[in-house]
């Protein structure tokens, strides 16, 4: 895909006016907002009134005025005769006399007559924002393929914040046409009350955490939800070096609807692999732990292994291998179904430079000369995200230690091979195990990071929140609200967290109502758990501060959305090896809110792209869309996506318009959540949308965001095998204790570089008195030589 070509969009004629005059909202009881919705009235030039010519890319198109029209006299007809990529569309003119205005949070049904010779038309959606001026909004809803005249009705998405006046019209980007007539434009009627609330005051605001009687029976520091609602907890070791030896290796299947748990046989350590979730809804986990690491030897080593996990035998088999070791990889399903993999550590605890790609087509790993390599090192757990293009957006999130060189984030083309830094991300090296996440709606292309630290240094986890907008054509990072603080526990009870402290470990969950959860935590490297929780607003830029988990959840912790709604929330790794295996549930504020809508029937479980899917319901709905199940780990989970899925109501009845594009929704099982005016979801239903088999007539419709990137570029680098990594790099010395134990390399900033102060930290954090491996001793915490650390005559020679 070519990347020379600067967005040509909304040529020729409306002027793109930043400051529109506001004026009066048009009442919900006129009959139709669209002027000149027929075409009848002429303008100056070629075009009708109130109507401009749009659209950008390589070409060729015309635009008339037809007799052939579905009333009066007149209809618009866009063809396209040649094509290379863009589109082409007729708009109502961007200018206070045409374009409707608009209330923000508000919806509005949109509706017209067509004709089409081409399946690749679609109802578009520009906006005028007051602030940016006008811009793209959003793809409502393809149009079959139709030679007679056929109705189509959408329901826009509530106005987003800022937005005063809209337009729109159809899109033709393929060679063929599109007539259009009589637009209609309806504001939708009054939304639902607010509900009373059905809890407690503070449930109606927070939400509410409780802690399972069960607890989860392995030391799971993945958790996948499966298709069928049940959650695949993995364990492998658990980071235990004593199940290592042993060989127990773990998994566990929890059913929320019966709070039971079932260990199912592990067949290898796949403590730290990388997972992801086929189209069928298998899971393809690679890679994992080869070797636990020795003082003064190799540090951790990763497998060339890989397995299939099936939801409905909860049986684990073998693939054939990757092309090397990752411990500690990224896992991106892309639009056709495949999986690219990058990072980690290899069998001999180097930094993989290898780039892995599995086939949906043929199931199995490719071979190495089958897949692009940049021979590019991009760390550990590189939050790699898909773009609605095909690219991958590297967001900065990672694990351990510093980021990669540069700017910290980039956008890798996997087509031309190459990588370009994006600038913004604040403090780059310092979002050890910071969250990422791909906001609501992911049409909007908006990604979220959200805290961090770094285990080398280990300061003080940080605040930071930083944006990006894909859509735009040269996209950079900008800074966001800070992370609420809530309390930290040093080692003495929870105190107020103070000056710029924040968190790393962060996990961050999308929900059904357009939000995120961002809850867990911790201050520093495997210690002092941060106690909070906030809910973030897309629409809005805010975090709402709510009840915080009562458990502590920092290294190793997982939060994930269950089908009903609520949030589930397993582990947390302290240094000294120790596990909590309790188990957290958040209810939402949304489930007081009164009684949930219910679909009650899905007509068709299995989606095509392009389609409209019809569900009931047994109320009026404001939105549905679809949420992919989590496959969490390590505050990484960069398939989570919310996807919006537009609406064509009548009465109970419910069409829900699939987007064309696979790289905004790729192919596989979905939660599909209906949600009411107030928030309030339903229980999920579960669909399946297919791969590239189950495209339908029309072609993807891809836009021309970020086409015009001026970052520094790169392409393939030499050939190489790896790139050295140091053995600390988990930031833990391994001269103390077992395995499993992490006393840190670097001690938080508050900690006085003394044997008694170190000490002091340590017993505090129950790590006890640590063997000495080897004759080395580094941290200068057995000062007596007797082989033990942090005795008595350690902290009290002078």
């Amino acid at each position: 895909m070519s990347r020379h070509r600067r967005r040509t969009a909304l040529v020729g004629v409306g002027a793109l006016t930043v400051g529109l005059l506001l004026t009066t909202p048009q009442s919900a009881a006129a009959a139709n907002l669209v002027k000149n919705p027929g075409f009848e009235t002429a303008g100056t030039g070629d075009m009708p009134y109130c109507w401009e010519k749009s659209g950008w890319g390589d070409n060729d198109f015309g635009y008339e005025t037809v007799s052939d029209a579905h009333s009066g006299a007149r209809a618009m007809k866009v063809t396209l005769t040649r094509r290379v990529d863009g589109d082409r569309k007729a708009l109502i003119t961007e200018s206070t006399d045409c374009a409707p205005v608009v209330t923000a949070g508000r919806q509005y049904d949109l509706g017209l007559w067509y004709k089409t010779t081409t399946p690749d038309a679609n109802v578009t959606v520009f906006r005028h924002d007051t602030t940016a001026g006008w811009q793209y909004w959003t793809d409502l809803k393809t149009l079959a393929p139709a030679a007679g005249w056929t109705r189509a009705t959408v329901r826009t998405p509530e106005v987003p914040a800022g937005t005063d006046r809209i337009t729109w019209g159809v899109s033709v980007y393929g060679t063929g046409s599109a007539t259009t007539d009589d637009y209609t434009m309806e504001q939708v009627a009054d939304p639902l009350p607010p509900a009373g609330c059905t809890g407690t005051a503070d449930q109606c605001a927070d939400g509410r955490w409780t802690v399972l009687p069960t607890r989860n029976p392995v030391r799971s520091m993945h958790s996948v939800v499966l298709n069928n609602g049940k959650v695949l907890l993995i364990a492998g070791s658990g980071n235990s070096e004593e199940q290592f030896r042993a060989g127990t290796f773990t998994s566990a299947v929890y059913d929320p609807a019966n709070g039971g748990y079932k260990v199912v046989p592990t067949p290898k350590d796949m403590f730290c692999a990388g997972h992801v979730q086929l189209q069928d809804g298998r899971v393809l986990v690679m890679s994992g732990n080869k070797a636990y690491p020795v003082a003064g030897g190799h540090g951790y080593e990763g497998f060339k292994d890989s397995y299939l996990f099936d939801p409905e035998t909860e049986t684990y088999t073998r693939t054939n291998d990757l092309n090397d070791g990752h411990w500690y990889p990224s896992a991106t399903e892309l639009g056709n179904g495949d999986v690219i993999s990058f990072g980690g550590l290899r069998e001999d605890s180097t930094g993989s430079v290898t780039a892995e790609r599995w086939s949906d087509r043929e199931q199995q790993w490719q071979p190495l000369w089958k897949v692009n390599q940049t021979w590019s090192y991009w760390g550990l757990y590189p939050a790699m995200i898909l773009m609605q293009d095909g690219r991958l957006f590297y967001s900065g999130s990672h694990v351990f230690g510093n980021n990669i060189p540069g700017t910290g984030s980039a956008v890798y083309d996997y087509d031309a091979n190459t990588v370009t830094q994006i600038p913004g991300l604040q403090k780059k090296d310092e979002r050890d195990q910071s969250a990422s996440v791909l906001l609501p709606p992911a049409q909007d292309q908006r990604v979220l990071t959200l805290g961090g630290g770094n285990i080398d240094s280990n300061p003080d986890a940080n605040r930071l929140t930083d944006l990006i907008d894909l859509k735009q054509p040269d996209p950079s990072y900008v800074a966001g609200p800070p992370i609420p603080q809530g309390t930290v526990d040093l080692g003495n009870g929870k105190v107020a967290q103070t000056g710029g402290q924040g968190k790393m470990y962060v996990s961050a969950v999308l929900l059904p109502d357009g939000k995120v959860l961002e809850t867990g935590g911790a201050l520093h490297n495997r210690a002092d758990p941060v106690y909070e929780s906030s809910l973030y607003d897309p629409g809005t830029g805010t975090f709402d501060p709510v009840a915080a988990d009562p458990e502590a959840r920092g290294y190793h912790s997982s939060a994930f959305l269950l089908p009903d709604g609520r949030v589930m929330a397993t582990g947390d790794n302290p240094g000294n090896g120790t596990w909590n295996h309790n188990v957290s549930i958040y209810t939402p504020p949304y489930l007081y809110k009164g009684t949930r809508p219910a679909i009650t029937s899905v007509i068709n479980q299995e989606w095509k792209y392009g389609d409209t899917q019809r569900i009931t319901v047994d109320r009026p709905v404001a939105k549905a869309e679809l949420i992919r199940p989590a496959a969490v780990t390590h505050s990484s989970d960069p398939n989570q996506r919310f996807v919006d899925l537009p609406l064509s109501v009548d009465g109970n009845n419910v069409d829900l318009n699939v987007t064309n594009n696979p790289n905004l929704a790729p192919p596989g099982w979905y939660m599909l959540f209906a949600v009411d005016a107030n928030g309030v979801p339903s229980v999920a239903k579960w669909v399946h949308l297919g791969g590239p088999t189950a495209l339908s007539a029309a072609s993807p419709h891809v836009h021309s965001f970020a086409d015009s990137l001026t970052g520094k570029v790169t392409g393939p680098g030499g050939k190489r095998t790896s790139q050295k990594v140091g053995t600390a790099i988990s930031g833990c010395d391994r001269h103390y204790g077992s395995a499993n134990v992490c006393v840190p390399t670097v001690f938080p900033p508050q900690v006085k570089k003394t044997a008694a102060a170190r000490c002091a930290w340590l017993e505090r954090n129950h790590y006890g008195r640590l063997k000495v491996n080897g004759g080395d001793d580094p941290l200068g915490l057995d000062r007596d030589r007797n082989g033990t650390a942090c005795g008595k005559r350690d902290v009290s020679r002078r």
